[in-house]
């Protein structure tokens, strides 16, 4: 393209259709550096790679302010909701990756939940969460939604009672799932069985109900942290590092 003498861009040469070659620019070569595979949140902002649902990073759900060193995201609405929830996550950019965070969270009650997420829509993720049971106390569990079908694999929820914080990871293998939690995040164990990733998917998304489209795929995978708390007391959690690393 070139600007015309009355200000005007055309394409460079006349005529209506682009040339198949074309000049390369002249310039030095500028390697950017790779991009960390841990944000501390230690900054006064979080990594450009981080997408929010619907609305943009705000103070009021999530603060980078309120305990320096950590994200704090305050507990919304379900992960079934269109408006408001408390969702921070990046794209999956390669089929063999990990996710990993630490968080801190006392929920008062099995409606606060905290934890990692396998996201692709409000019909389509794997959670492994903290929570309250009556019986176990804090304890660890794990969601699953596919094409809007609830389940939770787990026969009982783990307890984690007295333990400060958890270390939370999923490890993806192309097809494969499975989540791990730790109390220093050297020593991981596995939890819940090894689930179906291809389900997080634009294929697996788009479902169709006697013949009509119902739900469509476009987004793509996403890895994520996030909060709820169906009590409306609006409990908060705080995450201490989020780490993406994709293993070649």
């Amino acid at each position: 393209m070139e600007w015309s003498e009355d200000g005007w861009p055309r394409l460079a040469g006349g005529g209506n259709g682009p040339r198949t070659i074309v000049p390369a620019p002249d310039l030095p070569d500028h390697p950017f550096p790779p991009e960390p595979e841990t944000d501390h949140f230690d900054g006064g902002r979080i990594s450009i790679h981080f997408q929010t649902l619907r609305e943009p990073l705000d103070e009021s759900w999530a603060s980078l302010t309120a305990r320096p060193g950590y994200l704090r995201l305050k507990g919304r609405e379900s992960l079934s909701s269109h408006h408001r929830q408390s969702l921070v996550a990046r794209r999956q950019q390669a089929f063999a990756v990990e996710a990993e965070t630490a968080v801190e969270f006392e929920p008062d009650t099995f409606q606060q939940l905290a934890g990692l997420i396998h996201y692709y829509n409000t019909r389509n993720y794997y959670y492994l969460y903290v929570s309250r049971d009556e019986e176990l106390g804090k304890c660890l569990n794990i969601m699953c939604s596919d094409r809007g079908l609830y389940d939770e694999p787990l026969e009982r929820p783990v307890s984690i009672e007295g333990w400060d914080r958890v270390h939370l990871k999923a490890s993806i293998d192309h097809e494969r799932l499975q989540f791990y939690y730790s109390r220093d995040g050297r020593e991981w164990t596995p939890i819940g069985p090894v689930l179906d990733a291809s389900v997080i998917s634009d294929e697996n998304a788009e479902a169709r109900l006697e013949g009509r489209l119902i739900d469509q795929g476009f987004t793509g995978a996403f890895l994520g942290i996030c909060v709820q708390d169906l009590s409306g007391q609006g409990k908060c959690a705080d995450f201490d590092y989020f780490t993406y690393r994709e293993l070649g």
